[in-house]
């Protein structure tokens, strides 16, 4: 019976310091760009979006598409390293273990 009250044990400061993980990274801001820095996302360490910049000059009526673009960019790049951040700090809490999910972004 020690075995399994070392393994609960083991199991809720995994769960505390996942938590405690998850906080941290909805606290953080992690920047993406696009078109030479003309338009920059910020998300948190969990992907979400907290705000997109537009430089003026990439303010075009007549090419509306671009901007589309300038801004799907940016976005995904700011995620895409969220994303990689987000898997470093859960690597140091599993010890580098490989976890059977995917961070949900």
């Amino acid at each position: 019976m020690p075995d399994f009250m070392k393994m609960l044990q083991q199991a809720q400061e995994l769960q505390k310091n996942f938590q405690k993980i998850q906080d941290e990274l909805a606290n953080m801001t992690i920047t993406g760009t696009a078109g030479g820095g003309m338009v920059t996302a910020e998300v948190t360490g969990q992907g979400q979006i907290r705000r997109v910049k537009l430089d003026a000059s990439v303010v075009n009526p007549s090419d509306v598409e671009m901007l589309e673009d300038l801004i799907t960019v940016a976005v995904a790049e700011a995620q895409k390293k969220a994303q990689q951040h987000a898997q470093e700090h859960v690597g140091k809490l599993t010890g580098g273990m490989s976890l059977p999910f995917k961070l949900p972004f």
